[in-house]
């Protein structure tokens, strides 16, 4: 099966502006802008023939191009990373078998969330589109909970059927957790997802909704048409994830790097 890697990256965030310019340094004191390091987190993804990085910046294009990365230009149109890749699918020419959306500001996203969706689709051929959460622990669920308490929107958590498709995004912390003492089980939705090209197109035919709107959640697009989405759980394996929303996650981000021993 043919997988691509898109990396949607623009420049005037909301929260952030002008983030995936911004520079982390490492555990030996290299400085990379949070662009490149996604880019870098791609790079050692298994059984991917293709990792392209997704603008409308020039600023973006130069700096990607740069460290070595092909770019794709997309419309100042797209709103979100989704529109982005279907927008981007059109320039491929031939479609490969899965598209996958890392997002441009989760540079501490393992290799191994990703070949969880390429293998879960390549599995399930009635699959349109995944994407992976996390059983939170305790000090990401504090995290959580400090930034809304705080009033920063952060990560972003998700409800699940049993049979593990999809009952609700939010960046709101759900379910309830009151107290941090005995929480209940929390999942951490990690924002990457992965697209049968079918579901990219169907995609970038539909109105925005007003879940999406209200949240800021793309995928939620797919729940508000009636698409299920297919949450893949999968293991931090000891590593801490979190990407960057706000300017108080560089350190946070930067921590890790150094915790991790990542340069």
């Amino acid at each position: 099966m043919s997988a691509v890697v898109f990396i949607p990256a623009r420049y005037a965030s909301t929260r952030y502006p002008g983030k995936p310019l911004v520079e982390l340094t490492g555990a030996t004191g290299r400085k990379a802008s949070l662009i490149q390091r996604s880019w870098e987190a791609a790079q050692g993804v298994a059984g991917v023939s293709r990792v392209c990085v997704l603008t409308d910046d020039d600023r973006i294009r130069d700096a990607a191009e740069g460290f070595g990365a092909e770019v794709l230009m997309t419309s100042s149109q797209a709103r979100n990373g989704t529109e982005r890749c279907a927008e981007a699918l059109a320039q491929l020419g031939a479609d490969p078998e899965i598209v996958v959306n890392l997002q441009g500001d989760a540079p501490l996203t393992p290799p191994w969330f990703l070949e969880a969706l390429i293998a879960r689709m390549q599995a399930d051929s009635a699959v349109q589109m995944a994407t992976p959460v996390l059983r939170t622990e305790p000090g990401t669920l504090a995290n959580f909970v400090t930034d809304r308490r705080e009033g920063r929107v952060g990560g972003t958590t998700a409800v699940m059927r049993g049979d593990g498709t999809a009952l609700y995004f939010s960046k709101e912390v759900l379910p309830y957790v009151g107290s941090l003492e005995a929480p209940p089980e929390v999942w951490h939705h990690v924002g990457v997802y992965a697209y049968r090209p079918e579901a990219l197109r169907a995609y970038g035919a539909w109105a925005e909704g007003p879940l999406e709107r209200a949240e800021g959640l793309e995928q939620l697009r797919f729940l508000e048409h009636g698409w299920p989405v297919t949450c893949v759980e999968v293991e931090a394996r000891g590593r801490v994830f979190w990407e960057l929303n706000n300017p108080v996650d560089v350190a946070r981000i930067e921590a890790v790097l150094q915790k991790e021993g990542i340069a």
